[in-house]
């Protein structure tokens, strides 16, 4: 699987710059910070209040906004400075369904020509997101975190051999944006959705190698938050 990491490689340390781990630790704790909304939608990034927070230079604060902004969670505002992107139903509606054409293209190609090496790989992504589900359904608050990573693992390895790592970069790119949304949702999840059962549908006509079934259960699993979101904006 070719390894295309969202984070942008910043300047190296020369000239004045600041280190690349310093920028890259900054730049991850910030995304971590606005994708869990502790840096709230719309708001303003003041540099000065963000320098003694993270404990960093303005230098490093400087590129590691400038990476989030590549990753549109961060939004430039001229000589103003930087804001946190905002969230709308217009904005997580283009996310999803740019993500579902990516996906289930992705997600086709991968079918295609996935060997047993894929097949095993998916199997055991699939087995860690049923173990951490199990626990996540008595437990939706402490176990969110853990949950989040098996089910972008498990999404992951359904596209790892799509043969495109640019597609698969601008998918995780799409996956970190739909993680704000997911959070604010988390709280109004309806008990009725068996989030599992959907990604054993998945997972079982993906092996069973029915490229449209599988893309069209990947569809509306995608698009179930939207639909929410939608709802309790409305």
């Amino acid at each position: 699987m070719a390894s295309h990491p969202v984070i942008m490689s910043p300047s190296d340390a020369q000239g004045g710059q600041p280190p690349k781990t310093l920028v890259s630790t900054t730049y991850l704790a910030l995304r971590k910070d606005i994708i869990q909304g502790r840096l709230a939608p719309g708001s303003k990034l003041r540099a000065e209040h963000l320098k003694d927070v993270y404990n960093v230079g303005a230098g490093t604060l400087r590129e590691a906004l400038s990476l989030l902004a590549s990753d549109a969670l961060v939004v430039i505002q001229g000589q103003r400075g930087f804001r946190v992107a905002a969230m709308s139903p217009s904005d997580f509606h283009d996310i999803t369904e740019t993500r579902i054409v990516l996906e289930c293209q992705a997600l086709r190609l991968s079918i295609h020509v996935g060997d047993d090496e894929w097949e095993c790989t998916l199997t055991a992504a699939f087995h860690r997101l049923n173990l951490v589900e199990q626990r996540f359904r008595a437990n939706r608050n402490e176990m969110f975190e853990e949950w989040e990573s098996a089910n972008k693992g498990f999404h992951e390895v359904l596209i790892s051999r799509c043969g495109s790592p640019w597609t698969q970069h601008f998918l995780k790119v799409l996956y970190n944006q739909a993680e704000r949304y997911r959070r604010v949702l988390l709280p109004n999840r309806p008990e009725s959705r068996d989030v599992h059962a959907e990604h054993e549908a998945i997972f079982s006509a993906t092996m069973a190698r029915n490229e449209d079934a599988a893309c069209d259960l990947l569809s509306s699993h995608i698009r179930y938050n939207l639909e929410l979101y939608k709802k309790l904006d409305g």
